[in-house]
C-alpha cells in the first residue's frame, strides 16, 4: 500500500480501528477519506439516502476531543439506516411520505452507536418502511450492487451493504426482521448477522410484533462483523445495558475473539426444506447450490460432523407470517393525506393488515411461538445448521413486480425462502460468502445457531472464511 491516508478503504474495519487506536490515524482523516469516497462513487452506486459531511466533520473532531479511546467503535465511520431517526437529520424511512421530515430525536441505536465512539456520516438507503427484501424506493435510487450494478443489493439494509461492498464505509449497522441483513449481506458478498432475539439492547426484537426485527452487523469479514457487533450489544463497555428484564441465553460476548480464533469442531446439520415449500414453488439454482456443496465439503474436510437434517413440513406458516408482516405494516403512523404516496406493495400491506381482526393476529402470534418451539427442538441435536443464504442469485434491479402486490411478495419468497424463519424462532444467524459464479458474483450461505449460540456461529464462520481462501476480492466498483 503506498500511501496509508489514500488507502485506507482498503483495511478491514478491524485494521482501520487498529491504526485509530494507535494514533495513526485520526477519526477526522478516516471521515474524510471515506467522505471523498462516498463523493466520487455512490452516484453510481446509490447506497446513500441522505449524505452529512459537516456533521460528521463536527462529529469527528468531538470523538477525538471528547470521547475515551476506550469506546469500543472510537473514530469508527458508518451509516445509519434510514429508518433509525438521527435528531436534525432528515429521516424518509424509504418512503415519499416522509420526504424532508427532520426528527428531533434519535431512536436508541442512534444514540449507542454514538456513544460507542462511533462517526456516522449519513443514513443508509432502504427500501419503503424497510418491509421488502430488495431496496428500490420510489422515494429514491435503487440501492445497487457493486460487483454488477445490473443487480439489486438486496434489502430491507440495502444501502448498507451496497456501502460496505463498494468500500464506501469499513462496516453498518443493519435491522432484521425477516432477513433484512442476511440477504443483503448474502447479495454482495458481506458477512451479515443477525443476533439471537434480545441480544442488542437497541435493537432487541422484543418489543416488536412477533419479536421479529432485531439490528446487526454488516461487515466485509468475519472479525470486522463480530467487531460491530460488540459495540453494538455495549456501546458504553460491559456488562450490557439491558433495557428487559427478558434478554437472550447465554453471554453477551465479546465475541471478537472468537471470531479471529476461530476454534473448535462442530456438529452441523444441513437444511434443505423451508417452511414456504407449500406455498410457492422453492427452487434452489445451481450456484447457491455449488456454495452449499463446497461448505460441507470444507466442513468435511475442517473434520466437523455434517449430516443432513430430516426434512419438516410446516403447512401453517406461510398464513401466519403473512398475517405478522401485514398487521406490522398496519401500524404504520402515515401522515394524513399522504396514503396516495404510499407504493403498492406498502399499500396492500397497510389495507391487508388493517382488515386482520385482533382473533387472526392472537391466532398467528400463537401458531409462531409454537413453531419457534419446534424449530428449536428440532435443532437441538446440532451445534449449528446450514442453509443456503439465498435460492437464487441477485435479482435484476426491477426484477420485482411494481404492481401486483401478490406476485411481489411470491418473489420475494423464492429469492429468499430461508431467513424468515429464524426471525421467528429467534435464533442468531450468519452469512458469509464462500463461493463465487462463474460471473465473478460472490455466493454465501447461511449458519443458524442454537440460542444464545453467537460465539459458536463466529467461530465456525472464521474457520470456513479461512479454509475458503477468496482472499480479499474487490468488486469492479471499487
Amino acid at each position: 500500500m503506498a500511501d496509508l491516508h489514500e488507502d485506507l478503504h482498503e483495511y478491514t474495519a478491524l485494521e482501520l480501528h487498529q491504526l485509530l487506536q494507535r494514533g495513526e490515524v485520526t477519526p477526522l482523516e478516516a471521515t474524510e477519506h471515506y467522505l471523498a469516497r462516498i463523493e466520487r462513487l455512490d452516484p453510481e452506486v446509490g447506497a446513500f439516502a441522505v449524505v452529512t459531511p459537516d456533521a460528521a466533520r463536527d462529529r469527528a473532531r468531538l470523538v477525538r476531543r471528547e470521547v475515551a479511546h476506550a469506546a469500543p467503535l472510537w473514530g469508527m465511520p458508518l451509516a445509519d439506516k434510514d429508518l433509525h431517526p438521527r435528531a436534525g437529520v432528515v429521516t424518509a424511512f424509504g418512503s415519499r411520505a416522509f420526504a424532508g421530515d427532520v426528527p428531533d430525536e434519535s431512536d436508541d441505536l442512534v444514540r449507542d452507536v454514538d456513544d460507542a465512539g462511533a462517526v456516522s456520516l449519513g443514513k443508509t438507503a432502504t427500501p419503503e418502511f424497510g418491509l421488502p427484501s430488495y431496496t428500490e424506493p420510489l422515494a429514491g435510487r435503487a440501492a445497487r450492487n457493486p460487483w454488477d450494478l445490473s443487480l439489486g443489493a438486496g434489502g430491507s439494509s440495502g444501502g448498507a451493504a451496497a456501502a460496505v461492498a463498494a468500500g464506501l464505509l469499513p462496516f453498518a449497522p443493519g435491522s432484521d426482521g425477516g432477513g433484512s441483513v442476511r440477504i443483503p449481506a448474502a447479495s454482495c458478498g458481506l458477512v451479515g448477522v443477525k443476533p439471537s432475539r434480545g441480544r442488542v439492547p437497541s435493537g432487541s426484537g422484543i418489543d416488536r410484533l412477533a419479536g421479529l426485527g432485531v439490528v446487526g452487523p454488516l461487515a466485509r469479514t468475519v472479525a470486522d462483523a463480530a467487531l460491530l457487533l460488540d459495540g453494538l450489544i455495549a456501546p458504553r463497555g460491559y456488562p450490557a445495558q439491558h433495557p428487559f428484564a427478558l434478554r437472550a441465553p447465554g453471554d453477551d460476548g465479546p465475541y471478537l475473539g472468537a471470531a479471529i480464533r476461530g476454534g473448535g469442531r462442530f456438529q452441523v446439520g444441513v437444511m434443505l426444506d423451508t417452511p414456504w415449500d407449500d406455498f410457492t414453488d422453492i427452487r434452489v439454482e445451481d450456484e447457491p447450490r455449488a456454495a452449499l456443496d463446497r461448505t460441507i465439503e470444507l466442513l468435511d474436510r475442517m473434520g466437523h460432523g455434517v449430516e443432513e437434517l430430516p426434512p419438516s413440513r410446516e403447512p401453517g406458516y406461510p398464513a401466519a407470517f403473512r398475517t405478522i408482516w401485514q398487521a406490522g405494516a398496519a401500524g404504520i403512523a402515515v401522515p394524513p393525506g399522504a396514503e396516495h404516496s404510499l407504493e403498492p406493495l406498502t399499500g396492500w400491506l397497510v389495507e391487508r393488515g388493517r382488515e386482520r381482526t385482533a382473533g387472526e393476529l392472537a391466532e398467528a402470534l400463537g401458531w409462531l411461538t409454537a413453531f419457534e418451539r419446534r424449530t428449536i427442538a428440532r435443532f437441538a441435536a446440532v451445534d449449528a445448521v446450514l442453509t443456503p443464504a439465498l435460492a437464487m442469485t441477485p435479482r435484476p434491479v426491477g426484477w420485482y413486480d411494481a404492481d401486483d402486490a401478490e406476485e411481489n411478495f411470491a418473489q420475494q419468497v423464492r429469492f429468499t425462502p430461508y431467513t424468515s424463519f429464524v426471525n421467528v424462532a429467534g435464533l442468531p444467524a450468519l452469512t458469509l460468502p464462500v463461493h463465487d459464479t462463474e460471473a465473478g458474483l460472490p455466493i454465501g450461505v447461511q449458519l443458524i445457531g442454537r440460542p444464545g449460540g453467537e460465539a459458536t456461529l463466529f467461530a465456525l464462520a472464521a474457520q470456513l472464511e479461512r479454509a475458503a481462501r477468496r482472499g480479499r476480492r474487490r468488486p469492479p466498483v471499487w
